[in-house]
């Protein structure tokens, strides 16, 4: 095949070998996390049937309203801190203390 030299696209001659041992762990690691995830949902969705796509959509809503929440006080009432200080301010004293330990350990 021949290639013309004034498309833009460059040759076998440009390209160059520059993936470094930590871009290999990186791919493989999210390579297994991925597989493990395929593997994971179709053993649920297996054993609990199509109800699960729709927990999974109702949980995913939950969640994009949760952050979406937590970026709106973010932006209303910067801290220096983590969302466990908002906790702590708008909740109380313990639910401050909850989510940071829960936080910390997960």
């Amino acid at each position: 095949m021949h290639q013309d030299s004034g498309s833009g696209d460059p040759g076998p001659e440009h390209l160059h070998r520059g993936l470094h041992s930590r871009h290999i762990q990186m791919i493989a690691i999210g390579g297994t996390i991925g597989v493990g995830l395929f593997l994971g949902s179709a053993e649920a969705l297996h054993n609990a049937g199509p109800g699960l796509l729709l927990s999974y959509a109702v949980a995913g809503v939950a969640i994009f309203f949760v952050m979406r929440a937590l970026g709106e006080l973010l932006v209303y009432r910067p801290v220096s801190g983590s969302f466990a200080t908002y906790a702590e301010e708008f909740i109380g004293h313990w639910a401050g203390f909850a989510t940071g330990w829960s936080y910390w350990l997960m």
